[in-house]
Formats: structure tokens, sequence, C-alpha cells
């Protein structure tokens, strides 16, 4: 069974029942969902769209663009989603990388077209009418046909495409439900929208979060729970970014039975954080990448006191134990994955030098990421590989450093003679800080307005930023 074909089995079970709720509030059931997917998916066949074909999906988070994955898989065909956070740039090596024949998109996507040739010259499919009935449309594809390709950030160099087979798919559901646990009277604010697909193959409602998704760290953490008290909204699948938007500062919400995080680091007072949000809430933090996802999950109930106390004496940031369908292996503290669920390589095979090995046999993936396995097989993360130097790993430093009164947001730089260590914060002693920062090591402090963060998900530390900040 497919993504499609689970997604349907809900479609019988509960037709009447909410599949996705718009920002607006509009409310789309798994029946008019099914319907509207399978109108567009006929539309798109009569423009030429059929198995293997490469569609681009430029559109935002919204009811329509689940229409359009749906109805892109219906027919066989590949959606493609280009970065947001790589801009225009990214978008256009992504389509000399993955050859679209189409593109579905709006308003100023159109005008966007016109100006480049590689996108100008992709058929545009059309918006379907209401009206359109006739028999369903699905293509049941051999496992390994492809199905979806996503890219990576680029934060760490050009976004790299990964191409998702049918099969691939519903491992990482079926993987990633063995920690979220979905049941159909699940109601989910999600800002990942992957897990939407997720949702819809387990019969749960998917609320999306009102506001500009690609600055998730922007958005209105009011309205978020207004709209959360509104829609009956029992858990929250969201970046770290968007959960701190939603509980700082926040009245208790003790309907809120769970909140899934990750896509950036977690880090303690965040998690601090959302359980005196939310009360009655279990808080789950999944480290995983774009090529394997998940990698490790941890739960805040298991932390111990022991555990907190290393974190903040810098030990590293605690990822939890790894799932049992990966294996971990670290190589000069660098996490190597394999497994099922890690991409086999990327949609160009140039990428592959620097992020895949072969040995006995095994292809593993390089994470890029530092880590530390404690004795309890527990991955305790150090920050990304690259960026140690002179002993000192940036998340053990930064980790430690959210513990010190007033620190908001922590970012160190390694090099030679002297670490800096940037904070972030209100009120900060700066004697204080640079005595606990020396007790850590070589590092010097410096205390700034504001850590610049990713553009993607506005967890990850823009280290580059920083780094011409502090020159």
């Amino acid at each position: 069974m497919n993504l499609v074909e689970a997604f349907l089995t809900q479609v019988a079970a509960r037709p009447a029942a909410a599949a996705i709720v718009a920002p607006d509030g509009r409310v789309v059931n798994f029946a008019e969902l099914a319907q509207a997917s399978n109108t567009r998916a006929r539309a798109y066949r009569s423009a030429g769209i059929g198995a293997g074909d490469v569609v681009l999906i430029a559109r935002g988070v919204s009811v329509e663009l689940y229409e359009t994955l749906l109805a892109v898989f219906r027919l066989g065909a590949v959606a493609m989603f280009p970065e947001p956070a790589a801009g225009l740039k990214g978008l256009r090596l992504g389509v000399q990388a993955a050859r679209p024949k189409a593109v579905v998109t709006t308003g100023i996507g159109h005008l966007i077209r016109r100006v480049f040739p590689e996108l100008r010259a992709l058929k545009a499919l059309p918006e379907p009418g209401d009206d359109d009935v006739g028999e369903e449309v699905l293509a049941h594809l051999p496992d390994e046909a492809p199905a979806l390709i996503t890219f990576t950030s680029g934060s760490t160099g050009r976004p790299k495409g990964i191409v998702r087979s049918a099969a691939f798919l519903m491992l990482q559901h079926e993987l990633l439900e063995h920690v979220r646990r979905t049941q159909p009277g699940d109601v989910d604010l999600i800002s990942l929208p992957v897990f939407i697909l997720s949702n819809l193959a387990a019969g749960a409602t998917s609320v999306i979060p009102a506001g500009k998704l690609t600055r998730p760290g922007k958005l209105d953490g009011g309205k978020l729970r207004a709209q959360m008290a509104a829609q009956k909204v029992t858990r929250i699948v969201a970046p770290p970014a968007v959960v701190a938007r939603i509980v700082d500062g926040a009245p208790a919400m003790p309907k809120i039975s769970a909140i899934f995080t990750g896509g950036g680091p977690v880090f303690p007072n965040l998690m601090r954080a959302a359980a005196k949000a939310a009360p009655n809430a279990t808080i789950h933090a999944v480290y995983g990448s774009t090529e394997a996802e998940p990698i490790a999950h941890v739960r805040m109930a298991d932390i111990s006191d022991a555990d907190w106390a290393e974190m903040a004496a810098g030990g590293g940031l605690l990822a939890g134990e790894p799932i049992p369908e990966i294996s971990v292996e670290l190589r000069d503290h660098e996490v190597f994955v394999a497994g099922p669920h890690v991409n086999r390589g990327y949609l160009d095979a140039r990428d592959d030098v620097s992020a895949k090995s072969v040995r006995d046999g095994v292809l593993w993936h390089r994470t890029g990421d530092a880590a530390r396995i404690d004795a309890q097989g527990r991955l305790w993360l150090l920050g990304r590989r690259e960026a140690a130097r002179g002993g000192l790993f940036p998340f053990a430093v930064e980790t430690a450093a959210l513990s010190w009164p007033g620190v908001k947001r922590a970012a160190l730089l390694a090099g030679e003679p002297r670490a800096k260590l940037a904070l972030e914060g209100d009120g900060l002693d700066a004697a204080e800080m640079q005595r606990l920062a020396g007790a850590m090591g070589a590092i010097s402090v410096v205390i700034v307005p504001e850590v610049p963060l990713d553009t993607r998900h506005n967890s990850k530390i823009d280290y580059a930023r920083l780094r011409k900040m502090l020159a």
C-alpha cells in the first residue's frame, strides 16, 4: 500500500471527517479532498501528464497543495518541491537537475516563470473546474517508482535533490508513526508539510497554521493559540521555532496531549517552556535529516536529572536512542547512518561523493553532525563536525550556555587561538557570562542583539552570517 491508497482507505472509513483545516477556518473532509484530487488528476492527465512525469509544484501550504500532491501521486507522476529557503537560484538549479515536464503554480509563480527560460519552457497545468466528474484515477506503480523529489536546505552548500520512491515514503510514514502513534480522532496543528501526508494516511485532522510558514520564527503566537482553541487542536507537530512562538508567554494549554518537534536542535529551555505551557502534553524531540528521518527520538519524560545536569555542564544535547530500524556509527565523532529509510543517493550523483560511502556492502550516509554515544546507547549531539575546533563542539557549549541566567540564544564560533561565543538575552552580565564560558575553554563572549538563524525553519544558527557579524 502506498500513501494514496492509505488515504483512500481513510476516505472509505470516515468520509465526513475533517481532513484539512485551512488557516481561515475552511474545513475540507476526506471525501471532498478525495474528489478534488481526482478531479485534478483527470485534468492533469488530459494535459498530458502520466506515470513517471516530473511535475514542479510551486505553491504555498494550503488545501490546494494537497489536492495537487494527491493528484500527481494518483497519476503515478513525480511531485517536485523546490526549497523555498534557496530562493530563485535554488529553484532554477532544481529545475535544471530534475527536468520537470510541467508546473503547478498560481499568482506570482506565473510572473516568475516568464522571466527565466527554464521555467518558461514548462507546461502550466490547469486549475480544474468544480463540475468535472468521472472514473477514479489511481495508478499503482512498483514500490521503487519515484514519487517525490525534495531538496536539502542548502545551509551547508547548494541544495541537493533527493528522490523518494512510493515505498520509501510509506516506510518513512510508518517509522514516524512508531513515534507519533496517530489516531483518527487526533487534531494536529502541523507546520511541517510532509506530516500532513502522514495524517491523511492515518485518518487524523491537520490544521494549517495561520501566517507565513516560510518565516516560522515570525509567526504570531497569540493568533496560533487562538486558532488552536477554535479548531480544538490536541497535538502540535512543528519545528522548534514554531513551538517557541506558541509557548512563549502562553497561558496553560491543558488540552494539548503531545508536542512533536524537530528539524532543528531542540534545546532544554524550549522543552521546559513547552512543558510549562502544555502541562498534560508528552514532549517529543525527533532527530533526523532530509536524507534520513527519523534517526533518534527522546521524550522529555525520559530525561533524568543527571541528563539535565550533564547538558548544563557541556555534555552536549541529548537526542535519545536511535530508532531500531537504523544503524548508527561514529567516525571521528561524526554520525554515519544506514538503513532502509536512509536515502540511497542524490538526484545529482556528484553530490554522493562527499555524503555516501559503502563498507562491506552497506551504504552509509554521513550526516555532518558530531555526536557521542553514552553507556545507554543514546546519542548526544555536539553540533556540525566541521565547526569543531580545539576540542570545543558548538552544541556542547551552546546547550550549556542556555542554562545561564538570561541567555535566550547562544552560538559558538570555534577557532584558534580563542573561540567566540555570541549570546543573546535580556540583562546579561558580561563579566559573569565570560566567567562561565572561560570555565569551558578558551572562549571570548560577545553579547549581540540577535543571533542570526537559518531562513528555512528559523531553528538553526546561521554561522556564516554570524561570522560576518563578528568579523
